[in-house]
C-alpha cells in the first residue's frame, strides 16, 4: 500500500510539472523543487543518458539498466508528466484564454512562496549568497522583458529550441515554454502538439521527434552541470535558483495589457508585447478579490506539495 501511494503521488508531481511546463512564466523545475523530487530527478536524468546505463544494459540486461535508472521513479513521473502536458494542452490552454488573470494570480502566489522555500534551503548567508541571488534575479527579469523573435520552422533551429527549452524545464524559476515564446517557436511546438494529438500530422510529429531529440541532448548535457554544482557549491546554487525565481515574477504578475498581438500557426491572435500594470490600470476587469484569493490558494499550495514531498511543514 505504501508504495502504491508513492506511485500515485509520482504520477501526480509529474502531472503538476507537465501542466507548468506548457504555460509561459511557469517552471516545471519549481514543482519538482518543492514536492521533493527535485535532486532525484536530475540525478536520474543523469544516469540514464550515460553510458553506464549502456554498460549495465549490455552487462546485466533489463533489470540492471532498470536499477541504474531509478526506473520505477522515472516510469511513474514521466507518465504523470505526459497526462500533465495533454492537461495543460487542451484544458489549461482553454483557462488561459478565458479566465487569464485567474491562473496567473494563482501561480504568482506559488512562485513567491516558492522563492522564499527555495531560499530556505541555504544554509549559510554570506554576500556571494546574496550577490548570486541579485544578479539571477536581474538576469531573469531581463528575460521576462526580452522581445520574443520571430522565430524559425528550419529542423536545425527546432532542435537548437529544444536543447535550450529542455535546460530551462529543468531549472526552477526559468519557463521552458517562455524560453520557446523568446525564441518565437511557442507557437510552433505547441500547436504541433495538439495536431498530433487530434490528427496524427505526419509533419507535427516530425517536428515533435527533431524538438524531442534536441530536447535529450539538452538533458544529457544539463543534468550533469546541475548534479555538479549541487554536490559542490550546495549554497550557492539555492541562492541563484532563489534569485531566478524572484526575477521571473514579472511574467506572472496577473495584471498585464496587451501592447502588440502577432498570428500564430493557427491562424489565431495571440499577444506579442505586454506590460505589467496596477490592477486599476488594467484593461479590463480586474477581478481583484477574486485574483488575490487565487495568489492565497496558490501560496499555500506550496505548504501542501512540500508536505506531501517530505512529509513535514515548511
Amino acid at each position: 500500500m505504501k508504495k502504491l501511494i508513492q506511485n500515485v503521488g509520482l504520477i501526480w508531481k509529474g502531472m503538476a510539472m507537465g501542466i507548468a511546463e506548457v504555460i509561459p512564466g511557469v517552471s516545471g523545475g519549481t514543482l519538482a523543487f518543492i514536492t521533493g523530487i527535485y535532486e532525484e530527478l536530475i540525478d536520474t536524468i543523469k544516469s540514464v543518458l550515460s553510458p553506464a546505463w549502456i554498460k549495465a544494459w549490455r552487462d546485466g540486461g533489463l533489470p540492471s539498466a532498470w536499477k541504474i535508472a531509478n526506473g520505477n521513479f522515472l516510469v511513474f513521473l514521466l507518465g504523470g508528466m505526459a497526462l500533465g502536458v495533454v492537461t495543460g494542452v487542451l484544458v489549461v490552454s482553454h483557462v488561459l484564454e478565458h479566465y487569464p488573470v485567474l491562473l496567473w494570480a494563482f501561480f504568482f502566489g506559488l512562485i513567491i512562496a516558492s522563492s522564499w522555500y527555495i531560499g530556505k534551503q541555504v544554509r549559510t548567508w554570506d554576500w556571494t549568497r546574496v550577490l548570486s541571488v541579485l544578479l539571477s534575479a536581474g538576469l531573469a527579469y531581463w528575460i521576462t522583458v526580452a522581445t520574443p523573435s520571430q522565430g524559425n520552422g528550419a529542423y536545425g533551429f527546432i532542435f537548437l529550441s529544444g536543447m535550450i527549452a529542455i535546460s530551462a524545464l529543468i531549472l526552477p524559476g526559468i519557463s521552458g515554454s517562455f524560453i520557446l515564446l523568446l525564441m518565437g517557436m511557442y507557437t510552433l511546438i505547441i500547436p504541433a502538439i495538439k495536431t498530433v494529438l487530434q490528427s496524427g500530422d505526419v509533419d507535427s510529429l516530425i517536428i515533435l521527434i527533431v524538438f524531442g531529440l534536441g530536447c535529450l541532448l539538452g538533458l544529457a548535457t544539463f543534468s550533469r552541470v546541475l548534479s555538479w554544482t549541487f554536490k559542490r557549491f550546495h549554497d550557492l546554487t539555492m541562492a541563484v535558483l532563489t534569485g531566478f525565481m524572484m526575477g521571473s515574477l514579472n511574467k506572472i504578475w496577473p495584471w498585464r495589457n496587451v501592447l502588440s498581438y502577432r498570428m500564430d500557426s493557427t491562424g489565431h491572435e495571440v499577444p506579442f508585447l505586454e506590460r505589467s500594470v496596477l490592477p486599476s490600470q488594467f484593461e479590463g476587469d480586474p477581478m481583484l478579490g477574486i485574483a488575490i484569493g487565487m495568489m492565497i490558494v496558490g501560496f499555500s499550495l506550496v505548504f501542501l506539495l512540500s508536505r506531501l514531498g517530505k512529509g513535514k511543514a515548511v
